[in-house]
């Protein structure tokens, strides 16, 4: 028998959402963000905060009842920070480095399909790397070549936190099949992950910039090289 959501836990997570909507600012984020979906107009930090307070106030009995409460109040979501806490309730200890989390967070990118919502969860897939290496690694490989770019985003950016425990093998493999495509977001996120992890390792980033000068996009050289002294510049006047 599967676990149940708990629904105490999700009302009072959206009884304290609601007392701290602002109308005002929910139309400015919800224009920002491009978004059918309606917000609150409740600061992230707020929410993060506010799925906490309930997961300790409701705490789950098993890593198997906060998962289902994640998917629930993900799948019944009515406003965008209600997906945000969805996201946030996946920090909880019962299922960190849990890799039956992995379809919860893939169907939170496959149906948010949007920015915010692949970034919320791509410490989670690093967390999940950090753990099962093989497993992960192999699904995120797969991952970079998806017809769905929210996928493909997600598997680019799964090592931004993981600094020196960085896979670069896997890193250059998840942005090579992507360098030539001319999505935005994809573009950002291989200069975003490159430019992470050059806070640990220039040269490695540097290499790899040069040795891919001639396929990587203008924006992702710009985001890689910003914090590389001198690199950039080298690389433009050749």
């Amino acid at each position: 028998m599967e676990d149940s959501a708990d629904h105490a836990l999700i009302s009072a997570l959206r009884e304290a959402l609601g007392k701290r909507a602002d109308p005002v600012r929910a139309a400015g984020a919800q224009a920002y963000m491009k978004s059918s979906l309606p917000s609150l107009g409740v600061r992230v930090p707020e929410v993060r905060h506010i799925a906490a307070s309930a997961a300790r106030d409701f705490p789950p009995a098993s890593a198997g009842q906060l998962q289902a409460t994640v998917l629930e109040l993900w799948r019944s979501s009515g406003f965008r920070e209600e997906r945000y806490a969805a996201i946030d309730l996946t920090a909880h200890r019962l299922v960190a480095g849990d890799l039956a989390m992995l379809p919860v967070y893939e169907e939170i990118i496959r149906t948010g399909a949007w920015w915010d919502y692949a970034d919320g969860v791509a410490g989670r897939l690093c967390g999940l790397l950090l753990a099962h290496p093989r497993e992960m690694s192999a699904v995120l490989r797969r991952w970079s070549r998806d017809p769905q770019l929210w996928i493909r985003r997600a598997a680019i950016t799964s090592q931004l936190k993981a600094k020196k425990a960085t896979d670069t093998a896997l890193l250059a493999a998840v942005i090579e099949p992507n360098m030539a495509d001319p999505e935005f977001f994809i573009r950002k996120a291989i200069g975003w992950a490159l430019r992470e992890y050059a806070k640990t390792d220039p040269e490695w980033v540097s290499v790899f910039v040069a040795r891919h000068s001639g396929e990587l996009s203008p924006l992702s050289t710009k985001e890689a090289l910003r914090r590389i002294a001198g690199v950039g510049q080298q690389l433009r006047t050749r």
